[in-house]
């Protein structure tokens, strides 16, 4: 079973990401709600992929991205955010990001973006 860190701030998206999870071969390893604390928390879970939002508290998460992809630089990240952070999405991408979802999203879109990051392999 493949693990999975989601990282936003707002619960509902968090739930739909869970959900969207639920019916495949994931299990979620952990909630962070700032960037911070998705960085701290990837680092003592060691998830197989993370999903963060690029608008986060305390740390956004381009810099979320930054750190976690300095402290394993094959990490698997999919960004997600709304449409007016588009030029922040293309920049997540080439910080590392492996694919982004934009909200609001449905379970489609979550499982192709996640099935994309696995089968593009690390790094």
């Amino acid at each position: 079973m493949k693990k999975v860190l989601i990282a936003d701030d707002t619960a509902l998206f968090r739930e739909m990401i869970k959900n969207a999870l639920s019916s495949e071969e994931y299990h979620i390893v952990g909630e962070a709600v700032t960037g911070d604390e998705a960085v701290d928390m990837y680092k003592e879970k060691n998830p197989d992929l993370m999903v963060l939002d690029i608008n986060m508290p305390k740390m956004n998460g381009i810099d979320a991205l930054v750190a976690v992809r300095k402290y394993d630089p094959k990490a698997r990240v999919i960004m997600c955010s709304d449409q007016k952070y588009e030029g922040m999405i293309v920049l997540a991408i080439k910080k590392g990001a492996k694919d982004f979802i934009v909200k609001p999203f449905n379970t489609s879109d979550v499982l192709r973006a996640v099935n994309k990051a696995f089968e593009e392999g690390e790094g």
